[in-house]
Order: structure tokens, then C-alpha cells, then sequence
């Protein structure tokens, strides 16, 4: 199946662990990379939940630059919020501080309340005290495989889009090919005719020069632009390329690879033409053949 790089799966819910109910939102994003890039996004506190997804995305995602999100938050009413008295109190000193110092420059700070005082960063904690996050942890484990799920599904639809056009545009470069190959037959008169010419101006400008030499350097020019076998690599490089498109194991490295041997067979058509309508046919498939590239750097 052809995926793509890219995609994007959400999952959200609730979770009970024992006394306590937690409210959780995964967010699974990927994009194109050259390979796989995990980059994680988790609350503090969860021993052990980040080595766990690496492993897992690393078994079910082979390339892209992959972004996974945890929100993660304290449902239960009864619970509440906790204070950290140790936070507290170094937030006392320091405000006490601040003040002394403002003091001694003739500063007059407005005072702090109860809700200033709370609001400073550590000192609400609406997480349980001393609890293992083991149980949390394995229960968002749990919750990982639909989110893959879909994850898979969103990357596998877009594949499927893609896979349309890497068809039409294989299906451009096979028709360019068969008109390559007749116009290739079609000039072999003009390009003997060209050759005999060349070979009386050569007999009348140095009448010495041995013909049978003359003949077998002639005849080299000859095989040295004959375009056959460009064409036929270009027709097994379709061929190749259909083929990868029906495997079910991730094909952007191999297709990659195959636009760079299409890409050269172009150039050397291209080059070994010596005739105005297969340079332009030449150029109109590196055209087609870079356009192809393009789609093909979104594959996994």
C-alpha cells in the first residue's frame, strides 16, 4: 500500500487510576523527512512514557518528521489542587527579598495577595502526591493504538491520491518513450544519409586517408547515438516503477532512487540525439520526470 509522509490523528478521552480520573488528548503529526524524526511532547512526571513511544513509533512509522503530543490534565472535582509548602516558601523568601531590596533604594512594592502568592509557578500542584505514574502510564499506552490507527488511515488515503498521479505521470513517460523510439527509427535515413555526405567530404578533403578506417571510425558515430538502449531502461525504469507501486513495504527510498536512473537516461537522450524533435521529446520528459520526483519525496 503507497502511504505518505504526511499525516495527522487526534485521540482524546478519559481515564480512571484508582481514585483518580485524568481527561488526555494525543496528537500525532507528521511531514516529509529524509528519515525518521520523532520529536515528543509530554508532560513531566511519566518514567518510562517516552521510551515506550519511541518504540512504538519507531515499529509502525518508518520515515518522516514526526510530532506526538500529549495534554494530559486532573478531571476529578475531589481531588483538587495541592500546595506545595516547600514552593511556598521559597516564593516567600523571595518576594521578602525583593522587597528589602526595594526598600533599601526607596521602593514601595504594592503588596502581594493570597491569590498573587498562588499563582507563582510550583506552588499549586494538581498532581497526587507520591503516586506512581506506572498505572498512568501503561493506561495511556493503551490508548495509543487507535491513534496509530488513524494516523495510519490519514497517510494511507493521501498515499492513494498519490499513487493516481505517479500512475498518470508513469503512463506520460511511456507514452514519450514509444514516440522517442519511433522517432529514433524514422531519423536512422537522415542520419546515413548525413554520414555518407560526411564520409565523401572526407575522401575529397584527404583522398590518403584509408576507407575501411574512415568507414569503421564513421560507423562508431553511428552506434555511439544510436538511443536503443536509453530507451529501453527507460521502459523497464515504468515497468520497475508500477511494480513498487502494488508492494505493501514503504517504496519513497526505492522510487527515489529510480527517478535518479530515469533522470539519467533522459539526460543522455537528451545529449545523443543530434536531432531537434527528440531534444525537445528529451526535455519533456525531464520535465514529466521531475515533476514525478516531487510526488515522490511525500512517500514513506
Amino acid at each position: 500500500m503507497v502511504k505518505s509522509m504526511t499525516g495527522f490523528a487526534t485521540e482524546s478521552g478519559e481515564l480512571s487510576i484508582k481514585s483518580d480520573n485524568y481527561s488526555f488528548q494525543w496528537d500525532l503529526r507528521a511531514v516529509n523527512g529524509r528519515g525518521l524524526d520523532l520529536r515528543l511532547r509530554l508532560p513531566d512526571g511519566l518514567d518510562g512514557l517516552e521510551a515506550a513511544l519511541r518504540r512504538r513509533l519507531s515499529a509502525a512509522i518508518s520515515r518522516g518528521s514526526v510530532t506526538l503530543s500529549l495534554r494530559l490534565a486532573r478531571s476529578d472535582r475531589e481531588a483538587g489542587l495541592r500546595m506545595d509548602a516547600a514552593a511556598l516558601d521559597a516564593a516567600l523568601d523571595l518576594v521578602a527579598m525583593a522587597e528589602a531590596r526595594a526598600a533599601e533604594r526607596g521602593l514601595h512594592l504594592a503588596p502581594m495577595t493570597a491569590a498573587d502568592l498562588l499563582g507563582l509557578r510550583g506552588v499549586l500542584n494538581g498532581a497526587p502526591e507520591n503516586a506512581d505514574p506506572a498505572p498512568l502510564v501503561t493506561a495511556l499506552l493503551d490508548r495509543l493504538d487507535p491513534l496509530l490507527v488513524a494516523f495510519d488511515a490519514a497517510r494511507a488515503q493521501e498515499g492513494s491520491a498519490l499513487r493516481t498521479v505517479l500512475e498518470g505521470q508513469i503512463a506520460q513517460i511511456e507514452a514519450l518513450t514509444r514516440e522517442a523510439r519511433a522517432l529514433a527509427e524514422s531519423r536512422r535515413g537522415d542520419q546515413a544519409e548525413a554520414l555518407r555526405a560526411a564520409l565523401d567530404r572526407l575522401g575529397e578533403a584527404a583522398p590518403n586517408i584509408d576507407p575501411g578506417r574512415l568507414e569503421q571510425e564513421l560507423a562508431l558515430i553511428a552506434v555511439r547515438g544510436d538511443l536503443t538502449e536509453e530507451l529501453d531502461r527507460l521502459a523497464a525504469h515504468c515497468a520497475a516503477a508500477r511494480a513498487h507501486l502494488t508492494s505493501d513495504a514503504p517504496i519513497g527510498r526505492k522510487l527515489d532512487f529510480l527517478m535518479q536512473e530515469f533522470n539519467r537516461e533522459a539526460n543522455t537522450l537528451c545529449s545523443k540525439s543530434q536531432h531537434a524533435p527528440l531534444t525537445r521529446l528529451g526535455l519533456d520528459l525531464k520535465t514529466v520526470i521531475d515533476q514525478m520526483r516531487e510526488q515522490v519525496q511525500n512517500l514513506e
